[in-house]
C-alpha cells in the first residue's frame, strides 16, 4: 500500500478580527495612492489580494459581502462607474471561496499562478463592465495589474501571515 505525500503545513494561530479590518484599510490606502506613470500601469490591485487571501484563508471570516462592500469603497474613492469594482471583486471571491480548499493545500508559489488567474478574471470583468458603460478599450497594458499582482502574491500572503505564525518557545519570555 503506497502513502501519499503531503506537503507539510504550519497550524497557524487565530487571527484577530481587527487584523483583517487592518489589513483591509491599508489595502484601500494602498490603492487609492496617488501614482503616476510607470507606476500607475503595473500597481497591483492590493484590496483584490487582500480579499483573496481571507477568502482563501478565512473563508468563516471574509467573503462575498467583504468583497461587495471593499468595491463599492473602490467605486467611491476611485469615482469609477458604481458597482464596477463590487461585482468584479464578488465574482472574485466566489472564485476563490470554491477553490479555498485546494488553493490553501498549495504552497505559497504555486498559488500564485491561480491567484493570477483569479485576477485576470477581476481585470477582465472590470474591462466589460467599463466597456458596457461607453468607456473606451484602455489598452493591452491594462492587464499588468493581474502580472504585477501574481508576482506580489508570495511575499503578500507571506506578510498577512506573520501574526498567525505560532511563537517559538525562545519567544514567550
Amino acid at each position: 500500500m503506497a502513502f501519499v505525500d503531503h506537503p507539510k503545513q504550519e497550524i497557524l494561530r487565530p487571527v484577530k478580527s481587527s487584523f483583517i479590518v487592518l489589513s483591509l484599510t491599508l489595502a484601500i490606502v494602498l490603492n487609492l495612492l496617488p501614482v503616476e506613470g510607470l507606476a500607475m500601469t503595473l500597481w497591483p490591485d492590493f484590496v483584490a489580494l487582500t480579499i483573496l487571501y481571507w477568502c482563501i484563508n478565512q473563508p468563516q471570516r471574509a467573503g462575498i459581502s467583504t468583497a461587495f462592500i471593499m468595491g463599492l469603497l473602490i467605486d467611491i474613492g476611485n469615482a469609477s462607474t458604481f458597482g464596477q469594482h463590487a461585482l468584479a471583486y464578488c465574482i472574485m471571491a466566489f472564485v476563490a471561496l470554491v477553490f479555498h480548499r485546494r488553493l490553501s493545500i498549495f504552497g505559497i508559489l504555486k498559488q500564485a499562478p491561480q491567484i493570477g488567474l483569479i485576477l485576470f478574471i477581476g481585470q477582465f470583468i472590470m474591462l466589460l463592465t467599463g466597456l458596457l458603460d461607453g468607456s473606451q478599450f484602455p489598452g493591452r497594458d491594462f492587464f499588468l495589474p493581474s502580472i504585477t499582482g501574481t508576482l506580489l502574491w508570495p511575499f503578500f500572503s507571506s506578510l498577512l501571515r506573520m501574526p498567525q505564525k505560532p511563537r517559538s518557545d525562545n519567544d514567550v519570555r
